[in-house]
Parts: C-alpha cells; sequence; structure tokens
C-alpha cells in the first residue's frame, strides 16, 4: 500500500476566555508551558515527530506571540517541501473573520487545494499530551471511513464534561456525537467509561471539503468541527472512532502512557504543571524518543548561590529553566521558567512562574502561577492571605493566585 500523503491542519484560533488573563495578551496556544515551551508545541512536536512534516497553523485572535514562536521555531527544511506555517484570518471568502473552527477551514480550503492530500489532519492547537498520529491515520485508511475521532477514555461520572461519542456494535463505528450528555452509557467492554473526544480528527480529504461547504450553506450551524461537522458524518454513517489507549508512543513508561490534559482552565493549567514534577512524573519531559521541540534563547544555565543559614540557594521537586538565577531564594514543588530571579530569602512554593519573574528578598510565593516579566516586591506576600489576595489578583476555584504579565505589584 502506497504511503498516504497527509496535510495536517493545527486550529489554533480560539480566545481562549477561561485563561484570562494569561490569555489577555496572547492566543491561548502561545501561552507558556513547562518553563520552556509553549502549548502549541505539544500539537507540533506530535506531528513532527511522526514525519507530517507539511503543517499549517490557524491563527486567528491575538496570534503576534504565536505567529512569531512558530515563524521563528518551527522552521522545516524547504528541500523536499516540508513547512509549519502560521495562516492568519484572510478574509478570503469576504469582509469577516473565522465564524468557527468548521469556516476556518472553509477559508483556507485553498490550501487543501494546493497540496492535494488524500488525508487531512486536524488537531487542536493547546492540549498536552504525547501522541502518534500515524497509528491513528492507519486505522482510518484501513476503514475507510470518513472521519476517524481520536477519544480517550474517562469514567462514566464524568461524561457531562465532556464531548462523548457513543459506539456501534462493532466498537469502532460511531453511532452518535453528545455534547456533555447527563445520561451516557457505558462503553461495551468497560461499563464504567465512556469515550471523550480529544478534539483530533483524520478526514478524508474529500469528505471534508464537502462537508464544510454544505455546513457553509447551513444557517442554523455554529460552523463548529465538533459541534457540527462530527455529528453531520455520524448521521451520515461516516464516522468511527480511534481509541487513544491502543496508541504506543516509543519511550513512554507505564506511568504516563496515554497521559492527555485539557489545559482550557486556569486550575487545568495549574495541574497539568504539577503533573511535571515528582520523581516519576505523571507526564514525563524527558522521554528523548519523541522529544517535545521549542526554541531556546542563548540562556546560561540556571544558578544557585549562597549557602549560608537563612541565605540558602535551592530547588527541591521543581524544575529550573536555563538563566534562572536563585540567589539565596528557595524553591519547592514549583517550575522556574527562563530568566527567573529568587533574591535571597525568597521562597517560592507549589507555584509556575513565567520568564524574568523576580521574587524580591524575603518574599514569600505560595499557590500561584504568574506571568512573564513581574517583579513580586521585597517582603511581599503572595499566597498567605486569601482575601487580601483577592483584592489584588485573579483567585481559582482552587485558590490559585493568577497574576498577569507585567501587573505591578505594591509592596
Amino acid at each position: 500500500m502506497a504511503t498516504p500523503q497527509v496535510l495536517s491542519m493545527v486550529l489554533a484560533g480560539g480566545e481562549g476566555k477561561r485563561l484570562l488573563p494569561l490569555t489577555a495578551d496572547r492566543a491561548k496556544p502561545a501561552v507558556p508551558f513547562g518553563g520552556m515551551y509553549r502549548l502549541i508545541d505539544f500539537v507540533l512536536s506530535n506531528l513532527a515527530n511522526a514525519g507530517y512534516l507539511k503543517i499549517v497553523v490557524l491563527t486567528q485572535y491575538k496570534s503576534h506571540s504565536l505567529d512569531r514562536h512558530v515563524s521563528r521555531t518551527w522552521r522545516m527544511s524547504t528541500l523536499l517541501g516540508n513547512y509549519v506555517t502560521p495562516v492568519p484570518a484572510q478574509q478570503r471568502l469576504g469582509p469577516h473573520w473565522f465564524a468557527g473552527s468548521a469556516d476556518a477551514i472553509l477559508q483556507n480550503l485553498n490550501l487543501i487545494e494546493d497540496e492535494g492530500p488524500d488525508h487531512v489532519v486536524v488537531f487542536g492547537a493547546d492540549h498536552i499530551y504525547r501522541m502518534d498520529p500515524r497509528q491513528m491515520v492507519d486505522q482510518h485508511v484501513q476503514s475507510g471511513a470518513g472521519v476517524t475521532i481520536a477519544a480517550i477514555r474517562q469514567p462514566l461520572a464524568l461524561a457531562d464534561q465532556f464531548g462523548v461519542i457513543e459506539t456501534g456494535p462493532d466498537g469502532i463505528s460511531v453511532s452518535a456525537f453528545r455534547e456533555k450528555p447527563k445520561d451516557a452509557a457505558g462503553l461495551p467492554d468497560a461499563p464504567d467509561q465512556i469515550y471523550a473526544s480529544m478534539g483530533n480528527y483524520v478526514f478524508d480529504r474529500r469528505v471534508l471539503v464537502d462537508i464544510v461547504r454544505q455546513d457553509a450553506a447551513d444557517t442554523s450551524s455554529r460552523h463548529d468541527v465538533g459541534g457540527d461537522i462530527i455529528p453531520k458524518l455520524v448521521s451520515a454513517g461516516k464516522a468511527n472512532v480511534y481509541d487513544f489507549a491502543d496508541n504506543l508512543v516509543p519511550g513512554s513508561t507505564d506511568r504516563d502512557r496515554g497521559y492527555w490534559r485539557d489545559v482550557g482552565t486556569l486550575d487545568a493549567f495549574y495541574e497539568a504543571h504539577m503533573d511535571l514534577i515528582s520523581v516519576h512524573p505523571i507526564f514525563n519531559l524527558y522521554n528523548r524518543q519523541w522529544p517535545i521541540y521549542t526554541g531556546h534563547d542563548p540562556l546560561p544555565p540556571a544558578k544557585f548561590v549562597f549557602n549560608e543559614e537563612g541565605r540558602r540557594g535551592y530547588a527541591t521537586d521543581s524544575m529550573v529553566s536555563p538563566g534562572a538565577i536563585l540567589s539565596g531564594g528557595t524553591a519547592e514543588r514549583s517550575i522556574l521558567s527562563p530568566g527567573v530571579h529568587l533574591d535571597s530569602g525568597a521562597a517560592v512554593c507549589d507555584s509556575v512562574l513565567m520568564d524574568g519573574v523576580r521574587i524580591g528578598h524575603g518574599a514569600v510565593v505560595r499557590h500561584a502561577i504568574i506571568d512573564k516579566n513581574v517583579v513580586v516586591p521585597d517582603g511581599a506576600r503572595i499566597g498567605v492571605d486569601l482575601e487580601q489576595d483577592r483584592e489584588r489578583f485573579t483567585i481559582t476555584p482552587t485558590g490559585v493566585r493568577v497574576i498577569e504579565k507585567n501587573q505591578i505589584i505594591e509592596g
């Protein structure tokens, strides 16, 4: 069998309102993650590791930092026609922006027509996971489906939090696609589980082109891939499911195999960071057989200085990025991004500090996400007094303090 020709489309145009204030100044896929990365690096790394090297990234809202990151970081050799290209909304079909993810594809059908692939991989841009998409494409090709939907098994009790995929007797054809149902049925082989959509799809090219054109003419449609396109194809009997549990990524461990996080809320974003820092991580960034790629500034190694009582630079159960300096300050169970500086006596715990954050002398930071370039003054206390913090910062339902980029904090 000939190798199928695949074009990858990454949907990166969402506003990410639930991640405010982290998305106040940037697109959701451009939000920093894990010290060194951006959210979009995870899907692009999965595609690149699989050898799918013709990739278009469809952007829209506050896309400058995302476009810059993709353009600077994801440069492919043009010798073999490979590329990762950010494509902003171009108003090709009239003076309007993308009305939804399906409309984004419709407005960029010229990219599909120019490339002429057999199949189109359509993946979301803002999930944390490893996946070998070749295995999903192989199943899709063998089955002859119009679309294959990636699904992750979740507890039946959580069905009302997901788009739920129900299958026919064969366990692979999709009989229904329901948004957050209250009465979902369990899987035939696992009555206490359901299939939750991961927002990743493989389409037959002709099926995709036809369905987005039909959807454009439907005045009742929201023009959303998951909400409108997939249910139409399910009704037409053209949809199959791909079980993410069957995906085997080189170098994965029993602990992190099948890991997938939707970081659509601040609490989920925080919890995904905490998944990184245990001795045996729930999500392992150190898998060199399936690396997560990103761009690196020319920064020096991290530095830990002073070893005096009350003035000791160290970090435990933490990840510390290049360019960070712990100058007599301490970090516990935290993520320190490039250029973070902890002054003497500073104490950071259970927190995520993004690029260029400085924690002043004797300052305390607990249970917080601090965006880029924030300076926490000497002696300040964050994560200690809830009522005081409510007056200054965003507080998540679980009590995580979130401080926006460049925010001025009073001492």
